[in-house]
Formats: structure tokens, C-alpha cells, sequence
């Protein structure tokens, strides 16, 4: 139905060169998916087999999400970046709604704790995933907007975060502090590269240190996390626990693995072992080597994000800059946070890895942002989509060449 409506708009899959995207930040994203599909059956098998009978029970709940995030993905590549940045506004309205409704009693669903989901009669919605996007886009088009008070004045550094701290204030009280830093940290990255001075740049990254000083001292369990994660095995059946067990699995994998399947930390050792330390099992079964090519992977996919937003700078669109700037940010941050939190290098916390780790809001948002950075890539190298185009007939016969 949605590609029905959108079809009268050229797009990457329907252009005068047929499907014309950027194959090769496709082929790294699609790698991903499938090696996160991979890895998620083998991780969850066991708990799957306890909990429901049926060892594959992830595997095709995910293979779900999976096709759920291909259509998101198709649908947001139909859609102009101008359409993005006109509803702005509306999409940071509606970010606050969700982040409000996930903490009303019998709206919000708690799990572990926290109440971070939305939940349905099959599949729970976690609105901060939903949130950090939608953030990402309204501010693309406020640094578009006040360009030079940004760069020229106190006022214009401050306004965003008007809108920032009550965001992250919600984040805070379901408790999502990892959503918080990654949102606040794009945030941060894209006000540098808006052209925010040095000085209040500097500024703001004192704040956000004492910031986050405050926040785990105001929760024990935070500060637990924080001692804990420097010698693990000092409380390793306690607070160390998961991470104990993940580096016991980085050990057993060696250099290459101890094969697909063979996991043994897997086997209610590790905690949310298809989850946030997907990661851990990946590296006991494939190794050093495995561990690098995904890593290898994710690096390449994020650094193709960051040139998409650069090549759209240099075609001066600076809406699909800003926002393709963003997103890359986002999924280095999750990645950043998650990897580190899976060898010991931070202090453990729910945080899932882009592409890999088993749920369905991450996934699709995943995939939805690969739709925008194909679409900003395919904007900036042929010039449509812009508000200041029309489109006609002679569009779709276009032909361009790729040059990337």
C-alpha cells in the first residue's frame, strides 16, 4: 500500500538505472543482519528450548523483526528528506508521547525492573529506540534552521537542550541510561559538526562529565556497576557476574573459536546471552579472527554513514548531512558502549548491539536508518528529492553515473 502511494516520487528503487543504491554500505549492513541472525539462533538455543519447546523460538521471532525492518527500510527510501525535515516538529511531539505513555502504569510494561516497552498482545515496542531517531532528525533541521546563531552565539548553543535534558529526564526515570548517553552524545557530535565553537564545545563535555558523575552517584546499584567492572572477579557471583562469565567466553574462543554452536556460556552461564552479550557469544564460537571481522564489519558500515553525511555536505544538503551524521553517531555509540561492556573496558549495562542482538524495536529502527542514509546517498549524488525540485517525467529516464 505505502509503496503504491510513494511511487509517483523517484527513489533508489525506482529511478531511470532501475534499483540504484549504494551496494556496497548495503552488502556491509545486509552482512550484519545475517550474521546477527546466525549468531541469535545459536545463542538462544538452549533458552529457547527451556522456555518454549522449540530450541529455533528466537530464531523465528526474529526472523520477523528481520522482515519487518527490510519493509521499514524499503519504505523510508521512498520517502524525500524534505518530507523528513518539514515533520521535524511532529516527530519530536511524538517521541515525548512515547517516552510519557512507556512510564503510565498499565501502558508501560516492566521487565528486569526498568520500563522501557510498550507492550502488545505479540511484540513490545521500546520507545527510546524510536526516541534517539526522532531526536536526530528534529535536530538536523534546527542546525539547519539557526545555522548562524549556533554558530555565533550562547543562545543557540543552549536552545537544544531545552528540548535534550527533559528527553533525557524520561530516559532517566524508566531507567534507560544507556539510551541517554548515546542520545546525548550524537546530539553533542552534531552541534560540533553544526559549527559550535571550541570553547562551548569544551564546556558542554565538562558539564556532561559532571553530569554523568551525579547520576551514578545517585543510584548505588550504578555505582556498584562502576567499582564492580575494574576487578570483576572480586564479587564474580555477584555484581561481576555477567561479566565474568562474558570474558570466560572471550577465553574458551581463543583465536578461532570453538565452533558454531559449541558454546557453552551460552547454556545459562551468560546472562541475555542473545541480547546485549550476543557479542560474547560470538567471540567463544568464532574467535579472535571472527571477533575482528565483525568488528571489521560494523567499522566499515559506520564510516560509509559518515561519508554518506559527508557527501551530502558537499552536494549542500545539509538537513541529510546533519541527519546521516547523526545516525552514524548513534550506532557508533550503541556499538562503542556494547562491545566495551562485553570485555570489560566499561561498566555493564543493557545496551543491544545494531544488527546483532535479538529485538524487534532495535532491529527495524536499524534498518529503517539504513532506508534514510541509502535515501540521503542517492539524494546527494543525483540531486533530487529537494524541496526546490520538481518532479517529472524525465526524472525517472535520468541517467547518472555513481562515482562512489
Amino acid at each position: 500500500m505505502i509503496f503504491g502511494i510513494l511511487k509517483p516520487y523517484p527513489s533508489p528503487l525506482i529511478s531511470g538505472r532501475g534499483i540504484d543504491l549504494d551496494f556496497a554500505f548495503l552488502a556491509g549492513c545486509l552482512a550484519l543482519l545475517g550474521l546477527g541472525l546466525v549468531m541469535i539462533t545459536s545463542a538462544s538455543s538452549e533458552v529457547a528450548a527451556v522456555q518454549s519447546g522449540n530450541p529455533l523460538y528466537h530464531m523465528f521471532r526474529h526472523l520477523v523483526y528481520v522482515a519487518l525492518g527490510l519493509v521499514a527500510c524499503g519504505a523510508t527510501m521512498m520517502v524525500p528528506i524534505a518530507t523528513w525535515q518539514r515533520m521535524g516538529f511532529m516527530m519530536l511531539i511524538g517521541a515525548f508521547g512515547l517516552l510519557v505513555m512507556v512510564l503510565v502504569p498499565g501502558i508501560g510494561r516492566e521487565v528486569n525492573g526498568s520500563m522501557r516497552w510498550i507492550g502488545f498482545s505479540f511484540f513490545n515496542v521500546q520507545p527510546s529506540e524510536i526516541a534517539k531517531v526522532f531526536v536526530v532528525i528534529y535536530l538536523a533541521g534546527y542546525l539547519v534552521r539557526r545555522q548562524t546563531e549556533v554558530r555565533e552565539s550562547w543562545m543557540g548553543f543552549f536552545k537544544p537542550f531545552i528540548v535534550l535534558l527533559p528527553m533525557a529526564g524520561l530516559l532517566l526515570m524508566e531507567p534507560d541510561f544507556g539510551a541517554t548517553v548515546v542520545m546525548m552524545g550524537a546530539a553533542a557530535a552534531m552541534l560540533f559538526l553544526g559549527g559550535v565553537g571550541l570553547f562551548r564545545f569544551s564546556l558542554m563535555v565538562v558539564l556532561a562529565v559532571v553530569a554523568v558523575f551525579i547520576l551514578v552517584q545517585a543510584q548505588p546499584y550504578r555505582m556498584a556497576r562502576l567499582i564492580t567492572f575494574t576487578d570483576p572477579w572480586s564479587d564474580q557471583f555477584g555484581s561481576g557476574y555477567q561479566l565474568t562469565q562474558a570474558l570466560i567466553a572471550f577465553g574458551r574462543g581463543e583465536w578461532l573459536g570453538v565452533g558454531l554452536g559449541n558454546s557453552v556460556q551460552k547454556q545459562f552461564y551468560l546472562p541475555e546471552a542473545h541480547t546485549d552479550f550476543v557479542f560474547s557469544v560470538l567471540a567463544e564460537e568464532l574467535g579472535v579472527v571472527g571477533s575482528l571481522v565483525t568488528i571489521a564489519l560494523f567499522v566499515f558500515v559506520t564510516v560509509r554513514a559518515l561519508y554518506i553525511g559527508l557527501w551530502a555536505e558537499k552536494a549542500k544538503q545539509f538537513f541529510a548531512a546533519y541527519m546521516a551524521f547523526g545516525l552514524a553517531f548513534l550506532w557508533i555509540g550503541q556499538f562503542l558502549i556494547n562491545i566495551g561492556v562485553n570485555v570489560g573496558l566499561l561498566p555493564t549495562k543493557g545496551l543491544t548491539l545494531p544488527f546483532l542482538s535479538y529485538g524487534g524495536s532495535s532491529l527495524v529502527i536499524c534498518c529503517a536508518c539504513v532506508g534514510l542514509l541509502l535515501r540521503i546517498e542517492w539524494e546527494s549524488r543525483t540531486h533530487l528529492g529537494s524541496e526546490e525540485h520538481e518532479f517529472n517525467e524525465s526524472d525517472f529516464a535520468e541517467e547518472t553515473s555513481h562515482g562512489r
